[in-house]
């Protein structure tokens, strides 16, 4: 298996970077496997979608934060679920939580949304969960696309669980606007869900066109990253992209 660059600075000022994906399932597993392969990823940025939202739920995503070498940058339970952790190598210039309106009787969905800084480069980084239901979901895409239009940046990063498959409506509104990571440069493993039998691809890093894409995928045979920690650390596989963002 061909490894994914590490994360590093290139001396024309513009950054690889790593990004990992991660529906986490409220941590409801296997905490330490969970953190066992975020470690092994080695990502500068770790977009989470179903962290813990009630009881204690800082307490707990602090806790995975310290565990896998991360600070928490936003989201939790302020953006019903989705959440965003970094490295120190990102300098943290704002973020937002984004609760999107409520359907009455469905899922509250949210963002959670930064603007980081990581060596010469300045990018916008999203976190989402998009509705079970299609219309919704769709709708969704749309206000997702906006608010990454709206971050005032040149470059910027999404990614999530869109309980959704290529070829779908929601998933094809994406990638006209967005580089869909994996098509762009397939890595790895295809298929997010499940882990014990994954046969479809609903979890996704999408990058805005100026961003190269170096490899996507889930780090299937990564090192450091086993088949027992992942089948023990939540119900979704990872997604891991290296991405070169250039200098601003």
């Amino acid at each position: 298996m061909t490894l994914l660059p590490d994360s590093r600075t290139e001396p024309d000022g513009s950054a690889v970077i790593r990004v990992l994906s991660y529906n986490i399932r409220s941590m409801r597993d296997d905490p330490a496997a969970l953190a066992r392969v975020i470690t092994a990823c080695a990502p500068d940025l770790v977009l989470l979608q179903e962290a813990p939202r009630f009881f204690r739920w800082r307490k707990k995503l602090a806790r995975l934060a310290a565990a896998s070498g991360q600070v928490i940058l936003s989201g939790g339970g302020t953006a019903a679920g989705p959440a965003i952790l970094c490295s120190l190598r990102a300098t943290v210039e704002r973020t937002e939580d984004v609760l999107l309106p409520l359907t009455p009787g469905r899922h509250r969905r949210g963002f959670a949304t930064a603007v980081v800084r990581i060596a010469g480069v300045r990018v916008g980084v999203l976190s989402c969960h998009l509705s079970l239901h299609q219309d919704e979901r769709y709708e969704q895409a749309g206000m997702l696309l906006d608010r990454l239009a709206g971050m005032g940046v040149e470059h910027a990063i999404a990614g999530g669980d869109l309980n959704e498959r290529p070829g779908g409506r929601t998933f094809a509104k994406l990638s006209e606007d967005l580089q869909d990571c994996w098509a762009t440069a397939p890595w790895g493993g295809e298929h997010t869900w499940t882990r014990t039998d994954p046969q479809r691809r609903i979890d996704a890093i999408f990058a805005t066109k100026g961003i190269e894409v170096l490899g996507c995928g889930v780090p299937l045979g990564h090192p450091g990253v086993t088949e027992t920690h992942l089948r023990a650390a939540t119900d979704h596989l990872p997604v891991l992209a290296a991405l070169r963002i250039p200098a601003n």
